[in-house]
């Protein structure tokens, strides 16, 4: 066969893979979120098991044709790797099923992780045509985000998605849009309420959402498709926040290995941290910590301990809540410090291993940490100090009474300090804190984490900035100088706006709350509204008793403190254009 002939069969049954993945997935949440029929179950998973055996001889025939084609060595490796899981599966269930009447998987979720990994792999590769529309990528980073949590509502209104009675839809548009935002406010116990499969539905909102839809079907795109083009990467670049289009796709690499892999060390940390005796089995403690390391990373701040981690047996077990605090604020500091700071030590582990084995001389760096990781990790440390010691202070009489030993009061100021920064975690009763402890945790959520983190709020630069401009003006300077650099006016209009619509959002949502639920204070009013717009997720607990047109508020406070206050309005405002004069400059009095 020709190269033009491969290349089309390959086209054909990428289009004939994605349609059938497409209904087989439909197929088994059908199967496993709604039916509760054993004849139909026993009819779907037949079903299911031959269109299995069809995936796998379609990924065997595109794994030999790949080498005949023009595919890159990452999309052979991994259409391989994608091949193998299929032929394994389908070759361990004839082996172990042989003269039995009737094959079935020994265990069918590993039918349905197949399924749902090609769809996966299927649909990400159409992202990377969206080049060929004019679609501003702000807009399409906020139409992703709806979608996601149009998908999320689907699911989980599904009714396995909970042990007794349906969600009502208003329930589950805020629950999706919650865990889409990696927010945590929640209108219903999610450890009571919802299912195994409801559980995991949020969980995968969470894991998505906190990448970013965009940022995870792209990665898995051009892994499996070998390329992106040029508009793809300008795409993707604007989407990234990156500078250079040389880089987008190292990018993606970095940020999807670095979430796994502090997801992955995170979970080895608290799965020995916790109490075997907490759960039946070694799956429940394993299903644990999987859920608890995913929404820690992505500051979700959801729980599947009954009251979150007030739970007796967590409050008390400091070393667990650690582990926890350590991956939060890790997740709060976005990608682009982690990234700076990994650069920073593999440069000095390797002149310590070039002089010290080779007598080589120490190669010095004019620029090793970037000017805007050296603002995010100075007022990250700022932060966390003082809210830690605020904390303790005020906290000591009340909340932190409950602990016998220093180390537990100061692990627990530590973890009330750090986590209204976006995490939303609480081993702490919130209605027995000090009123004064409330107005710090406001301020710290409003201040939220590191811009191109999982975390929420102004962002920690924003912070910073805005302080910068009060002291310049204090002492008469007309620029902000700081560490070297000189902060551009541009950064700083961009700071003023996104304080400034923040505040207005924050005034709008908490005095709507007013009106759709009058009967509640309007310190919990305001704590739930800055919460939500801060995707913090903590709160005085009145969530599960607003009203319906009270949550419709707050799913939209969340969606718009996710995406952005400054993005939203750039994503639906039309671009001025460029003006070749100036206008004579006038002082107002301020």
């Amino acid at each position: 066969m020709t190269s033009e002939s491969i290349l089309f069969l390959r086209k054909s049954m990428d289009k004939v893979i994605l349609i059938m993945s497409v209904i087989c997935a439909l197929t088994v949440i059908f199967h496993i979120g709604y039916n509760r029929d054993e004849v139909i179950e026993r009819f779907v998973n037949r079903g299911l098991e031959w269109c299995f055996y069809f995936f796998t001889l379609a990924l065997i025939l595109k794994t030999v044709t790949a080498f005949k084609s023009r595919s890159t060595i990452t999309s052979r490796v991994s259409e391989a790797i994608l091949c193998f899981y299929f032929l394994a599966v389908t070759l361990i269930d004839n082996y172990h099923f042989a003269g039995a009447a009737g094959t079935h998987l020994v265990k069918p979720e590993w039918m349905y992780l197949g399924i749902f990994a090609l769809l996966v792999v299927e649909i990400s590769k159409q992202t990377l045509f969206f080049d060929q529309f004019y679609f501003n990528p702000t807009l399409l980073f906020v139409i992703s985000f709806l979608l996601l949590i149009l998908i999320g509502t689907a699911l989980l209104l599904l009714p396995k998605s909970t042990y007794q009675q349906q969600l009502s839809f208003i329930d589950a548009l805020f629950l999706a849009t919650s865990g889409v935002c990696i927010t945590g406010l929640s209108g219903i116990d999610i450890t009571a309420d919802l299912t195994r499969f409801g559980q995991t539905v949020l969980l995968i909102l969470v894991q998505v959402g906190g990448l970013g839809i965009m940022t995870f079907t792209g990665f898995f795109g051009y892994f499996f498709s070998g390329g992106f083009s040029y508009k793809n990467q300008l795409m993707f670049t604007e989407l990234l926040g990156e500078n250079k289009v040389s880089t987008v796709i190292s990018s993606l690499y970095k940020i999807v290995f670095v979430t796994f892999l502090f997801e992955i060390i995170g979970g080895i940390v608290i799965f020995f941290t916790l109490d075997s005796s907490l759960f039946p089995g070694e799956g429940e403690r394993l299903y644990a910590t999987v859920f608890h390391a995913i929404t820690a990373f992505c500051n979700a701040g959801f729980s599947t301990f009954e009251h979150g981690l007030h739970h007796p047996a967590i409050r008390f077990n400091y070393a667990f809540q650690l582990g926890i605090i350590l991956l939060y604020v890790l997740g709060g500091l976005g990608f682009a410090v982690i990234f700076n700071i990994y650069d920073f030590l593999k440069r000095g582990v390797l002149n310590v291993y070039r002089k010290v084995f080779h007598g080589r001389p120490i190669k010095h760096r004019l620029v090793v940490v970037a000017f805007n990781s050296k603002i995010i990790a100075y007022t990250t440390f700022w932060l966390i100090l003082v809210g830690f010691a605020l904390s303790f202070i005020l906290e000591y009489n009340h909340t932190l009474q409950d602990h016998e030993t220093l180390t537990g009061k100061m692990v627990t100021a530590l973890f009330i300090g750090t986590s209204p920064r976006s995490s939303g975690f609480n081993t702490v009763p919130m209605e027995g804190l000090a009123f004064s402890t409330i107005m710090l945790i406001l301020l710290l959520m409003w201040i939220g984490a590191a811009p191109g983190s999982t975390g929420g709020g102004i962002k920690v630069t924003t912070f910073a900035i805005a302080a910068l401009n009060i002291v310049r003006l204090a002492r008469g300077r007309d620029r902000i100088e700081v560490l070297g650099r000189m902060v551009s006016e541009d950064s700083l209009a961009r700071a003023f706006g996104i304080i400034s619509l923040s505040l207005v959002f924050l005034g709008v949502s908490v005095f709507t709350l007013t009106i759709t639920d009058p009967e509640k204070t309007l310190l919990s009013l305001a704590f739930e509204s800055f919460s939500a717009f801060t995707t913090t997720g903590l709160s005085l607990g009145i969530t599960p008793n607003l009203s319906n047109a009270g949550k419709l508020v707050i799913i939209v406070t969340m969606f718009v403190g996710r995406v952005g206050s400054m993005t939203l309005l750039i994503a639906l405002i039309k671009k001025a254009k460029p003006q070749n004069y100036h206008l004579p400059p006038e002082q107002v009095n301020l």
